[in-house]
C-alpha cells in the first residue's frame, strides 16, 4: 500500500498539557528545521513513507490559513520520494475553538478543505489523510481525565462523539477536493485482564466493544446519524505499545506476564471485525528495549502475513527521540535516532545502532515473505 513496508512517524502533538503548558513536538525536536535531513536519513534506512503532522492551531488563523509549512513538507517529500500520511488533528486545536460546540466540526471541515486544496495544488499523490488522530485516546485524555486541553473531566463520551463527527465532516471536505484520497484511521487497541473472575464480563466488554467505539462510529455501525461508512473508516492503523495491556483498573502487565495476549491476536481481532486493510500505525519502545520490541512486532506481523491477512506495514513511531508531553525537560530515547543538544543549540541525530540492526533484519524477513507471496501469485 505504501512505498515501503516500514514507515516512520514524526511525533507531531500540539496543544496544552496537564500543566497548561503549550507543546509542539515538531518544533521541540527541530524536525521543522531538519526535515530534509530527516527524510534523507529515512531514505538511506529503506523507509519511504511517513506520518507527518499538519498543525491545526498554527495553520488556522480564523479568517485565513498559513499553509507554508504544508508546502514545505510536500517540497521535501517530493525531493526524497517519500509517501506522506497527512495527520490533520493531533490533539492541538485553535484557541478560539470549543471542541464541544456544534460549530466545531464545521470549522474543522473548513480547515480540512483548505489543507486539501493546498496539497492538491502542490502534490501528485498518493493522497493519504488521518483527519483526527486517536479519537479514543484523546477523548479520554482531554475529555475524561483532563490531561490535555480542553482539560475536561467526565465528558469523554461526549468528546468522542464530537471528534468522530469532525472526522467524518473533515473527510467529506477532503473528498470534495481530492475524490481519490484514502483515509487512514489510527487509534490504540488495548487489552485488559480482570483482577478477579467477577470482572471478566467487564474486561470482555472493554476488549470487544469499548476499544472499537471510534472505529464503529466512523464505519457507520454505531451512531449511523453521523454519516460514517466503511470508506470513512478506510485503512486502520493500530497504535500499539508495550503498555497497551493492563489489569482492569490497575497496573500495566509486565512484558513477560503470561496473561498478555500476543500482538497477532489483537491484529487478527481487528481484521476479523472490519475486514479492511490494517497496519501498525504506531509502535515503539524506549532505551535499550527498542530493538527487541521491533523484532517482536515484526515476528507477529510476519505470522499474520503467512496467514494471508493483509497487513500493510509497521510505522515506527516516534522515529526520533522526544520530550515527554507533561515533563518538558525529560527526554525519551525512542526510534532509530536519539537527540542530543550541541553547543550551538541544535539537536543532533545520533543513530541507535541496535535498533538499526533490528530494522535491517526485520526488513529482510518481511521482504522474503512478500517476495514469496508475489511469486506464488504469479504462478497461480
Amino acid at each position: 500500500m505504501f512505498k515501503s513496508f516500514f514507515l516512520a512517524g514524526f511525533e507531531c502533538a500540539t496543544g496544552y498539557n496537564r500543566h497548561r503548558q503549550w507543546i509542539d513536538q515538531i518544533e521541540a525536536t527541530q524536525h521543522d528545521k531538519y526535515i530534509s535531513e530527516d527524510y534523507e536519513r529515512l531514505r538511506h534506512a529503506g523507509i519511504h513513507a511517513v506520518r507527518e503532522g499538519v498543525r491545526w492551531p498554527l495553520i488556522d488563523r480564523g479568517r485565513s490559513y498559513e499553509l507554508s509549512q504544508v508546502r514545505d513538507v510536500i517540497r521535501h517529500a517530493r525531493k526524497h520520494e517519500i509517501d506522506i500520511i497527512f495527520d490533520l488533528f493531533h490533539y492541538g486545536f485553535p484557541n478560539d475553538v470549543d471542541l464541544f460546540s456544534d460549530r466545531m466540526p464545521e470549522r474543522f471541515a473548513e480547515y480540512c478543505h483548505a489543507v486539501a486544496r493546498c496539497i492538491a495544488s502542490n502534490y501528485d499523490g498518493p493522497f493519504y489523510f488521518t483527519p483526527v488522530n486517536e479519537p479514543s485516546y484523546f477523548s479520554w485524555a482531554g475529555g475524561e481525565v483532563g490531561l490535555f486541553a480542553p482539560h475536561a473531566e467526565g465528558r469523554g463520551p461526549e468528546l468522542k462523539y464530537a471528534l468522530v463527527r469532525a472526522a467524518i465532516e473533515g473527510t467529506n471536505a477532503i473528498w470534495s477536493v481530492i475524490p481519490e484520497a484514502e483515509i487512514v484511521t489510527v487509534d490504540p487497541v488495548c487489552h485488559v485482564v480482570p483482577k478477579t473472575a467477577d470482572e471478566q464480563a467487564a474486561a470482555d466488554h472493554f476488549n470487544y466493544n469499548a476499544v472499537f467505539e471510534s472505529f464503529d462510529m466512523l464505519s457507520g455501525v454505531l451512531h449511523p446519524e453521523l454519516g460514517g461508512s466503511a470508506r470513512h473508516l478506510g485503512t486502520i492503523g493500530i497504535n500499539y505499545y508495550w503498555n497497551n495491556q493492563w489489569v482492569l483498573g490497575g497496573e500495566t502487565l509486565a512484558e513477560d506476564d503470561e496473561r498478555r495476549v500476543p500482538l497477532r491476536d489483537i491484529l487478527r481481532r481487528v481484521y476479523d471485525r472490519y475486514h479492511t486493510g490494517i497496519f501498525i500505525g504506531e509502535t515503539a519502545h524506549d532505551g535499550d528495549r527498542r530493538s527487541r520490541w521491533l523484532t517482536y512486532a515484526t515476528g507477529e506481523v510476519v505470522a499474520l502475513l503467512e496467514e494471508d491477512i493483509p497487513i500493510h506495514g509497521i510505522c515506527l513511531y516516534p522515529i526520533i527521540g522526544m520530550p515527554e508531553w507533561h515533563a518538558r525537560d525529560e527526554w525519551t530515547n525512542m526510534g532509530l535516532w536519539d537527540l542530543r543538544l550541541n553547543d550551538a543549540g541544535n539537536l543532533e541525530r545520533h543513530p541507535h545502532l541496535p535498533a538499526f540492526a533490528a530494522l535491517s533484519e526485520a526488513q529482510s524477513k518481511v521482504g522474503n515473505i512478500l517476495m514469496t507471496r508475489r511469486r506464488l501469485s504469479a504462478v497461480q
